[in-house]
């Protein structure tokens, strides 16, 4: 069985990409549900399960089983290509009510006594999930989302350049085993059968890191979307800085030789002083001194401003 997507001149046109801050949270709660399955992330498991249970997140854990189908309205289309947690949570505030509850009715692994609540009050059972979520995201996950994020920033720029070089046929030859391109149609292997022209829509394609390594698809009334494991997904966890070389340590100094070095993805200031084990006021002083010596640029991300070298700061390490 297997998703079919029909694609016309403007579809392949209207193939883009986005990527979500709400997916990752969702499926990070799942890894923490299960580790078993998903030990590639076992290093956040670790360090983010002893916090979660002070958090109060059981309306959202009730949504999101071991394995099976998570309901689309926690998890919809990103409508933006700029990541941006509080427009997520913004789609999931404005789901119809009667759909997120059909949606949970039909997830066979969520208990009956959820899906009656949903039936009963779909609009405050949405309100206590979009809370929980929220609490997860300020308590936990943002500060591992610029990590994420650099993952997942980096595939779509891969990606983006195999479109604009082969078309759709070079995009899909390895996106994922599940995934095959046959002239106009794309086939995604489920365990469901859909097949629908696209007239006009396109598709969206969304990288992954928690869902890791299983493809998913949306389908109507969404927005057609395929969301597909991120490329690197073995490199996310690794905290290890990269030794600073010698020549960059005795020019800038070696805290701050490390910090370039170490920004060749982006990170946050809080992230940055974790790795290093440096306080975080410590750390945005190197960073303005990078920053001021265009070394690094600074761009925020929803609440969160991340740090990344500059192609002057990549030809000073890669020259050192």
């Amino acid at each position: 069985m297997a998703v079919e997507w029909i694609f016309g001149t403007e579809d392949v046109a209207r193939i883009r990409f986005a990527f979500s801050p709400l997916w990752e949270v969702v499926f990070s709660l799942r890894a923490l549900r299960d580790p078993a399955r998903h030990s590639v992330h076992l290093p956040f498991v670790r360090a983010v399960r002893p916090r979660i249970a002070a958090l109060g997140l059981s309306d959202v854990f009730d949504l999101i089983p071991a394995e099976g189908y998570v309901p689309d309205f926690i998890t919809p289309p990103p409508a933006s290509p700029v990541p941006d947690f509080e427009a997520d949570l913004d789609l999931i505030r404005r789901a119809p009510p009667g759909l997120a509850a059909e949606e949970v009715a039909e997830a066979e692994q969520i208990g009956p006594a959820v899906t009656e609540r949903f039936r009963a009050d779909p609009e405050g059972c949405i309100d206590r999930v979009v809370a929980g979520l929220r609490r997860y995201w300020d308590e936990v996950f943002a500060d591992y989302w610029p990590r994420v994020y650099g993952l997942l920033e980096s595939d779509v720029l891969w990606r983006s350049r195999r479109l604009a070089s082969g078309g759709a046929r070079e995009l899909f030859a390895d996106l994922n085993p599940a995934v095959r391109w046959d002239g106009d149609r794309l086939w995604v292997l489920r365990h469901w059968r859909h097949s629908r022209a696209l007239s006009g829509e396109g598709l969206l394609l969304v990288p992954t890191a928690f869902r890791w390594p299983d493809v998913a698809t949306i389908v109507y009334p969404y927005q057609p979307m395929l969301a597909y494991p991120a490329r690197g997904i073995g490199t996310l966890w690794v905290d290890q800085p990269p030794p600073a070389p010698e020549a960059l340590a005795a020019l800038l100094g070696r805290t701050r030789a490390m910090v370039l070095t170490a920004l060749a993805e982006p990170a946050s200031t809080t992230s940055l002083a974790r790795r290093f084990s440096l306080t975080p006021g410590a750390v945005s002083q190197h960073l303005a001194v990078l920053v001021d010596g265009g070394l690094v640029a600074r761009r925020r991300v929803g609440r969160v401003v991340v740090y990344r070298r500059t192609p002057m700061g990549d030809a000073l390490v890669c020259a050192s």
